[in-house]
This record gives C-alpha cells, structure tokens and sequence, in this order.
C-alpha cells in the first residue's frame, strides 16, 4: 500500500520529481517508509532518482524521485464512419505520436478493422515502440457497445461494424488490456478529466450523427443496455419542420435526421444564396453558410436559426431528465460560429428549469481519442499496482 501511495506522489509529481522530505509531507508516510516504498519503485523499475547539480550546495547533492513514465504506454483509438485517429501517449498521459487515417465512404467494418491494427502500427512506429511497450488500449466507436462480449452491438453508421469480435481479434496482435466503448462516452470522459471535473455533465457530438455521453459523480452513465446517450434516435418532429422524419432511416436515427450535417448541407443547397451554396459545394464544407450568418446574410441566418430550434429541443429534453452542471458540444458542427450557439442559447434556455452553462469543446474532434488515452491509462494504472503488489508479496 505504500508503494501504491508514493507512487501516485510521484506521478503527480513533475517531471522533475520530488525528494523524500516532499513525498513524506504529502503522503503522511513516514521518510523510512517512503525509502522503502522507493526501493519497491525502483526494482520495479518505475523511478529514477534524479541528483541536483547546484555547484554551491556544501555535502552530497539532494536526490529527487520521479516516475517513469516511458516504462510503458498506451494507445487511445477514435474509430468513426469516415476516419480513425491514433494517439499514443506515455504512462502519465502525454502525447507521444499520433497517426489519422482517412476512410472511404461507406467504408464497412472489414475495411475499418483493417486499418484499425495498420493505423496502430504506424502510430506504434512514429513513437517508437514495439508492441510489448504497449500497456493499454482504448478504441472509441460509434453505436451500442456490448461490453461483456466485447464488440458492437448496433452501429447503424457502419455496414457490418456490429457483432464483429474485435477486442479478440486486437488481443492476438497486441499483448495489452484493450477496452471499448462508445465514442461519446469516452469524448464526455475527455472532457470532463481536462476540465473543472463538475458533477455532471452532458457532451453531446454534433456532427453527420448525434449523439451523447454523460459524467455522474466523475463516472460514464452508460444506462442498462450501455444504449444511454443515444440522443440521435429521440423524435422531436412538430410543425416546425417540412415533414415528420420517420423513427430512424437506415443510417440515421430521427433527431439526426433533423438536425445533422446532412440535413444542414440539404438546407443550405436549397435555400441559401446561389454564392452561398456554390462555396459550399466547390469547398465541400459548411463554413460558407456560418460565416454568412455571422456577417448576418438573411437567408444564412434563416437556416441556422431553423437548426437551432431543432437542435434545442432536442438537448431540452436530455437536460431536463439529466440536469447536468454543464453541457459541452463537440463534434464538426461545434465550430458552426456564434451566431449559431447565441441561437441555441437563446432557444434552450426558455425550455429549461434551471439555467445551464453550454459551452463547446476546446478538443474538438480529438475528444474521443483523448478520453479513450484515460481509459487505457488507467487500466494500465491496474496493472502497475498489481506489479508493485506481486513485488510487494514476493519479499514477504
């Protein structure tokens, strides 16, 4: 337990490390306990002592202690319908290399599961490690994910993505714990760790699908069918829309129907200016349209108003039943500019019993790997414990 407890200290810590006296003062053990905890660490090998180099101290130089953290690492995989990106990051969470990989369209689960192991070698590669450096993987992905089975259970976005064994198939390539997850629960995760760490919180990605995650009490609420967050599938159609979308299409569910990239693109090639819906075809982007309703084009803002709306009853009804601290937006469509979110602020707030702070994500579209680069770190936390506890045992 002490070894455990030092350990923490220096992995807190900075780089620089600590001495004794410090990690005594801030773990209430006493300076011979902590010496030995160190002696566990270091046969462990996970810290270095560091000696300080001050030419006018008189006597043997202070020694500092500080944790290893390129003993081993882990990789935070964010798989999607039209791209997978990799980040490999060392044991305390920093950013080593990182490799993005574009997908065709309608690529299918073969596809991706291909290039799934090829993105993480090239990742592996960039940072310069083998495989047994590898303590932990996390892969973000969209749909229902079957936890005790480990694989996807509904994934609408990608042609057979679901049922597929992947963590087996990732287990034989690479001699680690591998976990996956929903890729807004593990955004939501991103974003709650690199921020205040409120109580709760609601991240919804807002992209070509729509989706949520939600913190309580610092932990994912993933509901009883790991199906909580499924925002795209609720059904707000009123008279505000041209005609009721159906429950889901084949790819996408009501809500995203509504209000995703795809519905947007339609609406702005119908009803924005020609010079408007020219630039959005020729870049292939909806940057045109924000940045005409932000320099205030009526019929730009006609559109991003109509989204708005839509959007806010949608995030009304989670925020209702929830009651977060804070909403976060991520996903392509948080940069749709101010003039949209004052829209969605203006039309949310009136819904709601309580005010809510909203906000959009500074990770943007990393979020999802970020929150999967803590998800494997701290299943390789387990295993550094359990390596100090074996050692810990074995000299008794």
């Amino acid at each position: 337990m002490n070894a455990a407890t030092v350990w923490r200290a220096l992995r807190s810590a900075t780089a620089e490390g600590i001495r004794v006296t410090e990690i005594s003062r801030t773990t209430g053990l006493s300076r011979p306990a902590v010496t030995r905890a160190l002696m566990t660490l270091d046969h462990a090998g996970l810290v270095e002592s560091i000696e300080e180099t001050d030419r006018l101290a008189v006597g043997r130089p202070a020694v500092r202690y500080a944790f290893r953290a390129d003993t081993g690492y882990v990789a935070g995989i964010d798989v999607g319908p039209h791209k997978i990106l990799v980040v490999i990051a060392d044991l305390r969470g920093r950013p080593i290399a990182e490799h993005r990989v574009g997908l065709p369209l309608a690529a299918t689960g073969n596809t991706i599961a291909t290039q799934l192991e090829s993105a993480l070698a090239e990742a592996m590669a960039a940072a310069e490690i083998a495989r047994s450096d590898l303590w932990g993987i996390a892969i973000g992905t969209p749909g229902v994910v079957d936890h005790a089975r480990g694989e996807v259970a509904l994934a609408p976005s990608i042609p057979r993505w679901s049922g597929r064994p992947m963590l087996a198939s990732l287990e034989k390539w690479a001699d680690c714990t591998i976990v996956i997850d929903n890729d807004a629960n593990m955004a939501a995760l991103a974003e709650y760790r690199h921020g205040d760490q409120p109580a709760s919180l609601l991240f919804i990605h807002w992209g070509e699908r729509v989706g949520a995650g939600m913190i309580l009490d610092g932990r994912i609420h993933r509901g009883a069918h790991s199906a909580a967050g499924e925002l795209g599938f609720i059904n707000v159609g009123t008279s505000l829309d041209d005609e009721v979308p159906p429950i889901a299409t084949e790819r996408l569910g009501s809500f995203e129907y509504m209000v995703g990239a795809e519905e947007l693109l339609r609406l702005a090639r119908t009803r924005a200016t020609p010079d408007v819906s020219a630039r959005i075809n020729d870049e292939g982007s909806l940057v045109p349209l924000f940045e005409a309703a932000d320099a205030g084009e009526p019929r730009a803002v006609e559109i991003v108003d109509l989204i708005a709306r839509r959007f806010a009853r949608g995030v009304a009804m989670y925020t209702l039943v929830f009651d977060p601290d804070e909403v976060v937006i991520g996903g392509g469509l948080s940069r749709g500019g101010p003039t949209l979110f004052a829209a969605i602020d203006r039309y949310l707030q009136p819904q709601l019993l309580h005010p809510v702070e909203i906000r959009t994500s500074p990770l943007h579209d990393s979020g999802v790997a970020v929150g999967a680069t803590y998800v494997a770190l701290d299943r390789a936390e387990a295993r550094i414990l359990a390596r100090i506890d074996e050692i810990v045992t074995g000299d008794k």
